[in-house]
């Protein structure tokens, strides 16, 4: 639904990770938590793909969330995961770097 809005108005990754960000959105980086350790995005939290069905807890059903990791294909699963669990404003930003490029901008 999101993807489908986002085109309508002309939006695109960059510009939604943008915005996502700026409106304070939840950062879960879904790496490993050695991973994690490596560098991550200042402020995000950690919760690996693995755990992330039992960590739902965590995230407040009607915040902006993002989801990203190192390639962009664990935070795409995530992304499926939380729709499916009924979190409606989820954007997968692909990778850490990326999100932490944009989030500094």
């Amino acid at each position: 639904m999101l993807d489908f809005i986002n085109k309508i108005f002309g939006l695109n990754k960059e510009d939604q990770l943008k915005n996502y960000i700026g409106e304070g959105a939840l950062l879960v980086d879904v790496r490993s938590p050695e991973e994690f350790k490596g560098g991550s995005v200042a402020g995000a939290i950690n919760i690996p793909l693995d755990k992330l069905g039992n960590q739902l807890h965590k995230l407040p059903r009607e915040s902006k969330i993002v989801v990203f990791c190192r390639s962009g294909m664990r935070s795409s699963q995530a992304k499926r995961l939380l729709e499916h669990k009924g979190y409606m404003q989820v954007l997968n930003g692909g990778t850490w770097s990326k999100v932490a490029r944009v989030k500094g901008k």
